[in-house]
Formats: structure tokens, C-alpha cells, sequence
């Protein structure tokens, strides 16, 4: 069984101190390391992981190529790349580029990332439905955060009741909730997102629930969709692999969540011609 960390971001060499510095602040939390691909690679080691998610986020439309062609350029078979899209991209430029860059990130890439606050968008905003519809129609996943964005302070743009009301627009969207559905909105995640179709991913959030309340998790929404991530390089990767394999869950259990799921929801056995090495 491969272990598999659904949540990491990395920068080009160029701009990685820049990220760094900025992101610190911005968070008033301390990075684990530098966010580049090598010191990645060395954190995937000392914790066992196989493979990791690289994904970014386009804070503008005008961002969105420029990334993804750098995503794309970094593909190797230890990085899964989740390409970047702005949901208001095709006003930006136009729903012929819109569609075209979804297709070349369907060719390129296993899925996209979204970040509510960083890119100003109620995750219910109607102007994102033409996003979801296509993300819906191309079977394309796409992680979002989820829930109080530490760094943004104010009404949460991605709460629970407005997840709900994008799971009940697009019912066969593949939609990973990250920060197990709802940063520091767990209690409202159980009672409104457990048990419907989305996937969580433990991103900065697992160990800092409570015990009880991370049972009431697994009770009602099942093993299947819950999805080990670490939020590199915001966390160290080999800390949540070692709390994941220390649960008091069945050695199968653990292994779906620290593989298994996203393996199955990404299609990797199928598709792994999309993952290629570099030399």
C-alpha cells in the first residue's frame, strides 16, 4: 500500500523565499522548511509517503496559465500535480480559453485547487457554477479549503451550510473538503457534510480534534472518504502519517485513509501515464 498526502505546496526556486516570508506573516505561523520541490522530497522520505499532491492557487485569472505551466513542468512520478483555475477565468478570458485550459488540465494534471479567500469568491457564488458544471461533466476532483482561512479574519466563504448548498447544485462533483471539511467548524462539518459525497482531507485538522468528536466522524461518515494530507510545508508530513497510524481503527482503515481513498478517486491505477519520470 502507497502512502499517499493529498495537501502540499511548492514554489519555484526563484519566488520560494518570497512565498516563504510572505505566507509567515500573512499566517503568523513559521514554515517547516523552505516550500521547494527537493526539501519536499526529503520530508516525503523520513515519513514513507510515496507520492504527494502539488497543488496552487491563482489569487487572479490572470495567473492561472502561467502556474499550471509551471505545475506541469514539475510532473515526475512522485508529484501529482492539481493545477490552479480561477473561478471567474472564463470572464477573464473568455469561455473558448476556459474550456480549452480545463481540457489541458484534464490532459496534465488529476485535478484543481480552489481557495475561497485568496481568490474572493463565495464558494456558493453562482458565477462559479459554470466552473463546477464542467469540473462535473470532465470528472475532474478539486480540493478546496474549507472552513476560517486564519489569514483572511471575517465571514467564511466557505462555511458548511454554503458546501451543502454546492453538494446538493452538483451531486457527482468529486469535491475534497480540506482541513477535514470546515477548519475550526468541525462540529457544524459532522452535522451538515458527514455522510454526503465528499471527501475530507486531514490537512491541519485531525490532530487537533478531539478524540470524541473525530469518532463521531468516522461513525458517520465511514473510512472511504477521508484522505491523509499534511499542508506541507505549514506541517511537518511525518507527524499526521504517525498520528494516522496510530488510531485505534483497523489496519485497513488506515490504510484507505493514508492511501487507498485517493488513489481510488484520482484514478491512479488507471492513469498513470500521467505521471512520468524526470530525470
Amino acid at each position: 500500500m502507497e502512502i499517499i498526502d493529498s495537501h502540499n505546496h511548492i514554489w519555484p526556486e526563484k519566488i520560494a523565499h518570497k512565498a516563504k516570508e510572505f505566507l509567515e506573516k500573512a499566517f503568523n505561523h513559521k514554515m517547516v522548511d523552505l516550500p521547494v520541490a527537493g526539501n519536499l522530497l526529503k520530508h516525503m522520505d523520513n515519513a514513507g509517503i510515496n507520492k504527494s499532491v502539488i497543488s496552487s492557487v491563482a489569487s487572479r485569472p490572470d495567473q492561472v496559465v502561467s502556474i499550471n505551466n509551471w505545475l506541469f513542468s514539475i510532473k515526475r512520478e512522485r508529484f501529482i500535480p492539481f493545477a490552479s483555475m480561477h473561478p471567474f477565468y472564463g470572464e477573464f478570458a473568455g469561455k473558448s480559453a476556459f474550456e480549452n485550459e480545463l481540457k489541458r488540465i484534464k490532459g496534465e494534471a488529476f485535478g484543481i485547487k480552489l481557495q475561497p479567500e485568496f481568490q474572493n469568491f463565495y464558494i456558493d457564488d453562482q458565477k462559479a457554477f459554470p466552473l463546477y458544471e464542467k469540473l462535473q461533466e470532465l470528472a475532474l476532483p478539486a480540493i478546496f479549503h474549507c472552513g476560517i482561512e486564519l489569514s483572511s479574519p471575517g465571514e467564511v466563504k466557505s462555511s458548511p451550510d454554503r458546501i451543502l448548498k454546492v453538494l446538493e447544485k452538483f451531486p457527482e462533483m468529486k469535491f475534497i473538503g480540506a482541513h477535514m471539511g470546515g477548519f475550526l467548524m468541525w462540529e457544524e462539518v459532522l452535522e451538515k457534510l458527514a455522510g454526503k459525497n465528499i471527501y475530507f482531507d486531514t490537512s491541519d485538522s485531525i490532530r487537533a480534534m478531539k478524540p470524541e468528536l473525530l469518532n463521531a466522524f468516522f461513525e458517520k461518515h465511514g473510512f472511504d472518504k477521508i484522505i491523509y494530507g499534511s499542508d506541507f510545508p505549514m506541517q511537518i508530513p511525518k507527524e499526521e502519517v504517525d498520528f494516522i497510524k496510530n488510531l485505534n481503527i483497523s489496519e485497513e482503515n488506515k490504510n484507505k485513509i493514508l492511501g487507498i481513498n485517493i488513489e481510488r478517486q484520482l484514478g491512479l491505477s488507471k492513469n498513470l501515464s500521467k505521471a512520468v519520470s524526470f530525470p
